[in-house]
């Protein structure tokens, strides 16, 4: 068994979050966490998924990846979410998740954990540091403990995201290459060592 383990809990339309998560997930599970991966639940309508050809691929394509619950949150010392942009803020679907984490908050049991989010828009300022920073103030409401990307590695220096992995997609046009796949893997690598340091200091203190 792991001696951590970590949630990455996202939301993706046509699959640009999607990828970045899966590296995520497999980079986790390299630096020796147990990982689950989970999509948070749809809420657009079917027939404006069926209306967009790269959304309902997509959504057939992930149909089996299972959605996310409140207990995926209080399982987990890590928390990873990434959301597309949506007008400079986390898409609607991921806030609805995080919307339902009041009783969680409530009970403290957010409290602590090391927390980190990711990003993609559909153009080069579309809002990714914006959504990024938006997630991060749901991690203040929980006391969770941020974990940046910083500048801590030198992908960081060709990604140019201190806050969080981030993509363009040119409306969808273009999925993350090895540079966005690269840095997301970085940024979940490093809140796996502080995750951990974090979980043994407060065991020890």
């Amino acid at each position: 068994m792991s001696d951590l383990k970590t949630s990455i809990i996202y939301y993706s339309a046509t699959g640009s979050v999607y990828a970045m998560a899966q590296a995520a997930e497999k980079a986790a599970e390299h630096a020796g966490s147990e990982v689950r991966l989970r999509k948070v639940r749809e809420l657009a309508p079917e027939e404006a998924i069926a209306s967009n050809e790269g959304w309902a691929t997509h959504a057939r394509q992930t149909q089996d990846v299972p959605e996310a619950t409140l207990d995926d949150l209080d399982w987990a010392d890590l928390l990873i979410l990434g959301a597309p942009t949506r007008y400079g803020m986390p898409a609607a679907q991921l806030k609805q998740f995080v919307d339902t984490t009041g009783p969680l908050w409530g009970a403290g049991k957010l409290v602590n954990k090391a927390a980190t989010a990711f990003t993609s828009a559909a153009t080069a300022h579309g809002g990714q540091e914006t959504t990024i920073t938006a997630l991060n103030n749901t991690f203040y409401h929980w006391g969770c403990v941020i974990v940046p990307p910083g500048y801590a590695d030198p992908i960081q220096f060709q990604a140019g995201n201190p806050y969080g992995a981030s993509h363009t997609s040119n409306n969808g046009q273009v999925p993350p290459g090895q540079l966005e796949l690269d840095a997301v893997s970085f940024q979940t690598r490093r809140a796996v060592e502080i995750a951990r340091a974090l979980k043994v200091g407060l065991a020890s203190s």
